[in-house]
């Protein structure tokens, strides 16, 4: 089973993360949930999402404690929560940021794998808007390979309809070919 912990602001996209990737799972064939866990937070709060993908029935019914994958939507908040917390000793964290591998690496020393994207810039090249969620799940499917570009196409396309969905498509796959992982 694949556990997936987003974090992000509330806004940004990081429900809708999880919602997407469990659906293009689930039309895959795959089992997935996908769910928030937040209170009565605004926009620009802090926010975690929750997504696990199987290939078998999924009975947990718990938050991700021990993630597989953790994906930062907003840089800002690796100084308020401890991204790794709880992350599989062969775990990613994946990281939307400016900041060059080696600048998140000198600035955090994980000891993890470390993917960075910088989501921001696609997002608002690709959609004119700084909305990132799209953009990053390219970078989780990269990270993970359990499912493929084209895997997040009809989710993409039946959430934003044919105009919007193909420019979150072209920031999904951008963000897929930009991704700089390492170990």
């Amino acid at each position: 089973m694949l556990e997936i912990r987003f974090h992000g602001r509330g806004g940004q996209g990081a429900v809708t993360s999880a919602e997407l990737l469990a659906v293009a799972a689930i039309n895959k064939g795959m089992y997935a949930q996908a769910f928030p866990s937040f209170g009565p937070e605004r926009r620009g709060a802090p926010v975690v999402a929750f997504c696990r993908l199987d290939d078998k029935r999924i009975l947990i019914r718990a938050k991700v404690y021990e993630p597989d994958v953790v994906v930062i939507l907003d840089s800002g908040l690796l100084t308020l929560i401890d991204p790794v917390e709880g992350l599989k000793p062969d775990g990613i964290l994946i990281i939307n940021t400016k900041k060059s591998y080696e600048e998140i690496m000198n600035e955090c020393r994980f000891s993890c794998r470390v993917g960075t994207v910088n989501a921001d810039q696609i997002a608002r090249e690709e959609l004119g808007r700084v909305i990132v969620n799209t953009t990053m799940l390219g970078a989780v499917i990269k990270a993970t390979g359990q499912l493929g570009i084209e895997d997040m196409r009809d989710p993409l396309m039946e959430r934003f309809g044919p105009k919007l969905g193909e420019k979150n498509m072209r920031a999904l796959e951008r963000a897929y070919n930009e991704l700089t992982l390492k170990e």
